[in-house]
């Protein structure tokens, strides 16, 4: 497996990438659609059916979240697929766990284009997308239309959706809101993510203060308990914070969601921090966003470990991962499993089957 993984990213980054960053004016945001909509087409792949065979086969390291079988420890993070029109492809490349979204109660458009910039000679990204998809109810057709439903197997891998504020809602009413997208979208997910650490919707990161979030958390689980009671099928909730809270913020979150039996956390979201940046790429650093990518890999992993050391919680290690060592330090700083998000636009398809084979490999003597 090793060696055509490498030709597959060596033929990713040196043929395939050129030609795909160049196209549409090399505007992000329209290479994205392009690809999300070539993989929600029939047949989802066609000619490159074979590359998906491939990676779908190459075995990962099985594990068990928050109630939650998983078939490997590698993951796609939310924002790639936002309306889940994708979610059949995503085992194809070789992913073992996929989140949608992120979705809200009401479709909304999103900020005004253009809104993502990429910086290449960083290998990073700022997005400020501003939460733009179609809306709860749209989303769930659309997975019902697929034939996915929470605990079914459907997509060949466990189905996260990603739940955030529709941007005209006031903050004071982010509660009611929330839990209309939850009981929309529950019938759907493995489990659910709640995105309060976008720097693009205006009052969302406030979610994330002690007292807010203990009202959102709490009302969300209560209401999850309710919708999967006399079911074997769990419907955990899991919260994804920001790299750019202190270490205090951070044991606040913990506190909050232990009380509220919150079952995991993901760390973390983009960041509003430059630091890192090449001196190529510094023109596009007062974009205004949320900075994902290789700039990000520190901040992320020492979220991670500084959570996992202050929390049974399980945490799912996202941000700034572009390689399998980036992946192997947030499993040893105890991360229960890993997402890509930026590292998959620059690395390719073979970089989670790359991660999962070097998973695996550590299971044998």
């Amino acid at each position: 497996m090793a060696l055509p993984l490498t030709l597959l990213r060596s033929g990713y980054e040196r043929l395939i990438r050129p030609v795909l960053f160049a196209a549409h004016g090399g505007d992000p945001e329209l290479i994205h659609e392009q690809m999300i909509h070539l993989l929600a087409g029939p047949g989802s792949f066609g000619p490159l059916r074979g590359l998906a065979r491939l990676l779908a086969d190459s075995p990962g390291r099985p594990t068990r979240v928050a109630g939650i079988a998983f078939g490997s420890r590698v993951g796609l993070a939310a924002g790639l697929d936002k309306d889940a029109s994708a979610v059949l492809s995503w085992r194809g490349l070789g992913f073992g766990f996929a989140e949608l979204g992120t979705v809200t109660a009401q479709g909304q458009p999103g900020n005004p284009r253009p809104r993502v910039f990429r910086l290449q000679s960083s290998q990073a990204l700022i997005n400020r997308m501003g939460f733009n998809n179609p809306g709860a109810a749209t989303v769930a057709a659309t997975l019902a239309a697929r034939g996915v439903y929470r605990g079914n197997n459907a997509a060949g891998l466990p189905v996260g959706i990603s739940i955030g504020k529709t941007k005209l809602v006031e903050v004071e009413d982010a509660i009611d809101d929330y839990l209309a997208s939850l009981r929309i979208l529950a019938p759907h997910a493995d489990y659910l993510a709640v995105n309060v650490s976008s720097p693009n919707t205006p009052g969302l990161r406030s979610l994330q203060d002690g007292g807010a979030l203990a009202g959102l958390v709490t009302a969300l689980v209560t209401q999850t308990r309710t919708l999967a009671a006399n079911t074997d099928v769990p419907l955990p909730v899991l919260v994804k914070v920001a790299p750019d809270l202190s270490y205090a913020q951070l044991d606040e979150v913990i506190e909050v969601c232990a009380a509220a039996g919150v079952a995991g956390l993901i760390a973390t979201n983009t960041t509003l921090a430059r630091d890192g940046l090449a001196p190529a790429d510094q023109p596009l650093a007062p974009q205004a966003g949320g900075l994902s990518g290789a700039p990000l890999s520190q901040r992320a992993l020492e979220v991670v470990t500084h959570l996992t050391k202050h929390t049974e919680l399980p945490v799912i290690g996202c941000g700034g991962i572009m390689d399998p060592d980036q992946a192997m330090a947030m499993f040893d700083a105890g991360a229960a499993l890993v997402q890509l998000y930026t590292g998959f636009l620059y690395r390719g398809p073979a970089l989670a089957a790359a991660i999962n084979a070097r998973d695996l490999a550590k299971l044998r003597p």
